[in-house]
């Protein structure tokens, strides 16, 4: 019985599971708490909302305020494009609608545990991958950020962690079809979050270093190349091991870039300038360095929605967004130290939530505010150690981990972040958090890619 249950709390399925009752027993206890008229309603005035409301009515990809403002490249599409759907079969700001995304948003964030679990596998066991797979299920703003925002937030942490195993995977093949679906998930991955794009760079270098070998890895030769396409054969010569993941690797560009190219042509019809994703980046700059942080500025120190949705319908987006970034562009030239004080704030708040945790949490009576604070304090402390520790243990697997907490945080320190905006990244961390609490050094199973 012993043996049993230890099996079964190492079994991502059922972790899995556990995680996903915890995202909806949070669901089910705010529902109570909160009347539904608001929850069908005040979860759903933001972009995605608006956009998947236009889509929902046959408007298109438009209004981005709920305003007939005309076509928007603000937003990636596949999230609101999901959003429309629901409102299409349950209603647009319904509070079945609400429920079913939160559902999604819940589905999404469960899910994230088994590329979660078999990424920590192959690099430090299973003890290790089912403990960071136990962190990302329990995780307090896991379970929170799938009600708390209708937004890709749990979507893009299922495709970061799924980003994370594809590529310790095809480092073991040299099959056309891995590759194939490795540049696929890519591109569905920049059409939900193009934040991710950080990360693709340096996980494709990773790729093109860390070349497979015999003991790791299958070779599928083509009959082109002499080699009868059945066999299991590893190519004795480097020369065509390197040729041939050079080619994967572009292969798997080139499907990336025949993913998105509908998106950039659809883009560039209607605002006829290069717009590969999304067009949103001056407004997130200006929102998060602009006149009202300067105590000394003479400008009304406020934003409200009210303004710059109206500023929005007179000008157009491309106007807009044009003004927004030569405003940013003209604070951070002329107040350079501010602006450095604002990315040191920034770059706390990415980790703590908040721009003075210890202030907050001793004056703070809200109890879930104290535990996501003393979560991020603990799990930043660990992702540390993990580091270190993958570096003395397992240190080929350092770079590809270390990038998601390292590069992919810089894009919203230098603009504006929320715990929100980094989550994408957080099942990284909590497999950092799993290698710094089991130190000593696991046995990996060694798994064949087909």
């Amino acid at each position: 019985m012993r043996e049993k249950t230890f099996r079964l709390l190492q079994s991502p399925w059922f972790i899995a599971s556990v995680a996903f009752v915890l995202r909806l027993a949070w669901l089910f206890y705010k529902v109570r708490t909160i009347p539904s008229e608001a929850l069908a309603t005040v979860p759903f005035q933001n972009e995605v909302g608006n956009v998947a409301y236009a889509l929902s009515t046959g408007h298109g990809f438009c209004c981005l305020f709920r305003q007939p403002t005309g076509p928007t490249a603000w937003l990636a599409p596949v999230y609101p494009v999901l959003v429309a759907v629901i409102f299409k079969l349950l209603g647009a700001f319904s509070f079945r609608a609400f429920c079913a995304s939160v559902i999604l948003n819940s589905l999404a964030s469960a899910l994230t545990c088994f590329p979660l679990f078999y990424s920590a596998e192959r690099i430090a066991g299973k003890s290790t991958a089912s403990l960071a797979t136990w962190f990302w299920a329990i995780s307090p703003i896991a379970i929170v950020l799938p009600y708390a925002w209708i937004w890709d937030s749990a979507l893009s942490s299922f495709l970061a962690a799924a980003l994370l195993w594809a590529t310790l995977r095809v480092t073991e093949s040299l099959s056309f079809r891995d590759y194939a679906v490795y540049g696929l998930l890519w591109g569905a991955s920049l059409l939900t979050n193009p934040a991710l794009a950080a990360l693709l760079p340096f996980l494709l270098a990773w790729l093109l270093l860390h070349r497979p070998t015999k003991e790791n890895a299958r070779y599928e030769p083509a009959k082109q190349n002499g080699y009868h396409p059945e066999a299991r054969f590893w190519p004795k010569d480097l020369n065509l091991i390197r040729t041939t993941q050079l080619r994967l690797v572009l292969l798997s560009i080139a499907i990336l870039l025949a993913t998105c190219l509908p998106w950039t042509i659809r883009n560039y019809s209607y605002f006829h300038r290069f717009i590969p994703l999304r067009s949103n980046l001056p407004y997130e700059f200006w929102s998060g360095n602009n006149e009202i942080f300067d105590a000394n500025s003479r400008a009304i120190n406020r934003i409200t929605r009210y303004e710059q949705t109206t500023l929005y319908g007179h000008e157009g987006e491309t106007a807009f967004l044009n003004e927004k970034w030569q405003a940013a562009k003209s604070f951070v030239r002329t107040h350079p130290q501010l602006y450095a004080e604002l990315c040191a704030q920034r770059l706390v708040t990415t980790w703590f939530g908040t721009d003075s945790p210890a202030h907050d949490f001793l004056h703070t009576n809200d109890e879930l505010g104290k535990s996501l604070l003393i979560w991020n304090a603990a799990s930043l402390a660990a992702l540390l150690v993990g580091l270190l520790r993958l570096y003395v243990r397992e240190r080929p697997y350092l770079f590809p981990l270390a990038v998601f907490p390292a590069i992919f945080p810089i894009t919203f320190y230098l603009t504006h972040t929320s715990l929100r905006h980094r989550h994408p990244i957080d099942p990284a961390i909590c497999l950092l958090m799993a290698i710094a609490f089991l130190n000593r050094k696991q046995k990996r199973e060694n798994v064949k890619v087909e």
